[in-house]
């Protein structure tokens, strides 16, 4: 990617929102290095499972994979709180339905951790059978944690749900990756689930939720993250 193209930083992963410093992380996960904080949204468990209840067969492999992906990144950072942001699981029976060997490898990774489960809207309730504590909403200092982004300008706001992609085109060639969306002021988390689709940042449903200026996309590369200026963008 060319340098017309990438805000110039000396790591463009390290941003702020609402004053807070965070981590963006090319496995989507966010981090909060002061509040020692990990936030991951859409992990949409079982929604291979959850699929074959209606009829639908797809390799019924996702799980197992983002799991693994969780694990790494629970494993690298260390955080002492998590916040899952959200669509943990794809329905309501995604928890209790899940298999022993999935949840044992759940529970161990949330030991010795506060962990909070933000209610989604495939995943209103408490999981069963799983250790941590269902909000609805969480404040933190500055920020809040919510599922759905607001409506109304909410400075310091975290949230998921739409599942953000961003899309460039250089010289003839299109790249369109899952990404973070931030002006600074808050932030909407990509899909971390194996079998999640996205949203184009560009799409009406995230129109008037950032200011056109300051408005970033944070795309997930292979091994960093492109900070990518709103102006760059395209649709599709």
């Amino acid at each position: 990617m060319s340098q017309t193209a990438v805000k110039p930083a000396t790591r463009p992963e390290e941003i702020e929102i609402a004053g807070e410093r965070a981590v963006c992380d090319q496995s989507g996960v966010l981090y909060f290095p002061e509040l020692d904080l990990l936030v991951v949204s859409d992990l949409h468990l079982e929604k291979g499972a959850a699929y074959a209840r209606r009829g639908s067969f797809v390799p019924p492999y996702d799980t197992a994979a983002t799991l693994l992906r969780l694990q790494a990144v629970v494993a690298h950072y260390d955080p002492k709180m998590v916040i899952s942001l959200g669509d943990s699981f794809h329905d309501g029976r995604g928890s209790a339905d899940m298999p022993d060997v999935f949840r044992h490898r759940l529970t161990a990774l949330m030991a010795g951790r506060d962990w909070f489960w933000v209610a989604g809207n495939h995943d209103p309730d408490a999981p069963e059978g799983l250790p941590g504590e269902t909000v609805r909403e969480l404040a933190i200092g500055n920020l809040v944690f919510r599922h759905e982004p607001s409506r109304v300008a909410m400075p310091g706001e975290i949230a998921g749900h739409l599942h953000p992609c961003a899309r460039i085109v250089q010289r003839g060639r299109s790249v369109r990756r899952r990404c973070f969306a931030s002006d600074g002021s808050r932030l909407i988390m990509p899909a971390f689930g194996s079998y999640t689709g996205s949203l184009n940042v560009l799409d009406r449903a995230y129109a008037g939720l950032f200011s056109r200026d300051a408005f970033m996309a944070y795309l997930l590369g292979t091994r960093r993250i492109y900070a990518i200026a709103g102006s760059m963008l395209r649709p599709g």
